[in-house]
């Protein structure tokens, strides 16, 4: 567990990791991003405060159930199912830790079970809304389509897009995703969600001198600064996160994963200051 236990918390946030990066294309390695995310999580490398919401450690309860022993066929699909639904029934905030974005999809599908179709707060470089990518229909280029395509989403607001192509522009606008391109970027133009509110954040949606540790580096992206800001702005109640696309093959002194590790503890923060 991380943080201080107390006798009272605001909301309880269940850390699920998914150790898997079987739908990632040009490089392997976010596998083992949930590990290195705890690694983080318990350094002294970060102070372990948070700046949205009051006191961290009197607002939270970090239950960390572990990573699910992912392999890489299709009932991993149904294990991350399982797994997120249990924290939901458990009254517990299920926050998986990837792995690569194809994770987000199986954790949809259960979050929809729960509370119908819900709006999706998206950081990223891509739209991850490939048809099909790489003869792949699971790709982790593809889970908001599968999502978009199921219905999961009433709404879905993408943030840091800077490699819109035509297909996904065709995607966008077949499924009516909001993108919010990095050409257009102020913090203030993302929508104020209404909610029930589930956040996405790959990594790559930063700028690669922020986060350099991802598989697919693309110059242009978020600071962290801006990224606490569209945060803080949203107001609905979250029921639901992902943090994806660390590869710490790649990181250098531990950067990159405080910076994930910081992010975890600020979207626990607004989940708990928006409850």
């Amino acid at each position: 567990m991380i943080g201080h236990a107390t006798s009272q918390f605001r909301r309880t946030v269940r850390l699920i990791g998914l150790p898997t990066d079987v739908n990632s294309s040009f490089l392997r390695g976010p596998a083992k991003g949930p590990a290195a995310i705890r690694a983080a999580l318990a350094s002294d490398h970060t102070s372990g405060s948070a700046e949205i919401g009051d006191a961290f450690g009197e607002d939270v309860r970090w239950n960390d159930v572990g990573d699910l022993p992912l392999g890489e066929d299709e009932s991993d699909a149904q294990r991350i199912e399982a797994a997120v639904a249990q924290a939901i029934a458990s009254v517990e905030m299920p926050f998986s830790l990837g792995g690569d974005h194809s994770i987000t999809f199986p954790v949809m599908r259960a979050v929809a079970r729960a509370y119908g179709p819900v709006d999706i707060l998206h950081f990223d470089a891509h739209p991850d809304l490939y048809d099909c990518y790489q003869d792949n229909p699971s790709s982790h280029a593809s889970p908001f389509a599968r999502i978009m395509e199921a219905g999961l989403a009433k709404r879905l607001v993408q943030v840091g897009i800077r490699t819109l192509n035509a297909h996904q522009r065709q995607q966008a606008q077949r499924f009516g995703v909001e993108v919010v391109l990095m050409s257009d970027f102020t913090p203030e133009g993302v929508p104020v969600l209404d909610g029930p509110l589930y956040v996405s954040f790959d990594l790559d949606g930063l700028d690669p001198s922020v986060a350099p540790a991802v598989s697919h580096c693309e110059p242009g992206g978020l600071t962290v600064r801006e990224v606490l800001r569209v945060l803080r702005l949203q107001k609905a109640s979250l029921i639901g996160a992902d943090l994806v696309e660390y590869n710490p093959t790649r990181d250098v002194h531990g950067v990159t994963g405080a910076v994930a590790a910081k992010l975890i503890r600020e979207i626990g923060a607004l989940a708990a200051r928006n409850a």
